[in-house]
């Protein structure tokens, strides 16, 4: 099986520092969805793994959230693709849970899930909690500089083998040239 990981905020979608809250703030980065379906169009699942605590925060519910993944769902289905799932922490960092990023809970679920090795497994991000934590179940980090990337990347703090990009669809171009 061929599978791809994507954080959402910053990746997909525009950030903010205020959190997506409900999905009329959700919206997507140009390029990201074409992007997404081109995987798809070759064979490869997509999944989001992300950092959800503003649910933690009580600044928004699970509803908000299925709202949020529906418009993501249906404006994804306009350019032939799909997210094949979704895996959220709902915690905070005060929380110490296992499945807040850069922790590998999240990844976790979608190794037993899929029933596959995450090794080499392209797996993207804007934050270094992201590529830490795609770095430490083996998954192969990649950076985009949208959302919080450009900061990121000027930190210098992520791991070595960390592929770099300006955005999704370049990574994603540089995937399917290597997958």
């Amino acid at each position: 099986m061929k599978l791809v990981i994507l954080d959402r905020d910053g990746v997909i979608n525009y950030d903010s520092s205020d959190y997506i809250k409900n999905a009329d703030e959700w919206i997507p980065i140009p390029g990201s969805l074409e992007s997404i379906a081109k995987l798809n169009k070759n064979g490869f699942k997509v999944v989001i793994a992300s950092n959800q605590g503003g649910i933690g925060k009580g600044l928004f519910d699970v509803n908000a959230l299925s709202s949020i993944n529906k418009k993501i769902s249906n404006t994804l289905k306009v350019f032939g693709g799909e997210i094949d799932n979704f895996f959220y922490c709902l915690h905070t960092d005060l929380d110490k849970c296992d499945c807040r990023k850069p922790k590998t809970g999240l990844l976790d679920q979608i190794n037993e899930y899929y029933k596959i090795s995450l090794k080499d497994i392209p797996a993207v991000g804007d934050s270094q909690r992201d590529l830490v934590a795609f770095d430490k179940v083996k998954a192969q980090p990649i950076l985009v500089k949208t959302g919080n990337g450009e900061q990121t990347f000027l930190t210098k703090k992520y791991p070595k083998n960390t592929w770099i990009f300006s955005n999704l669809s370049e990574a994603i171009d540089e995937i399917l040239k290597k997958y």
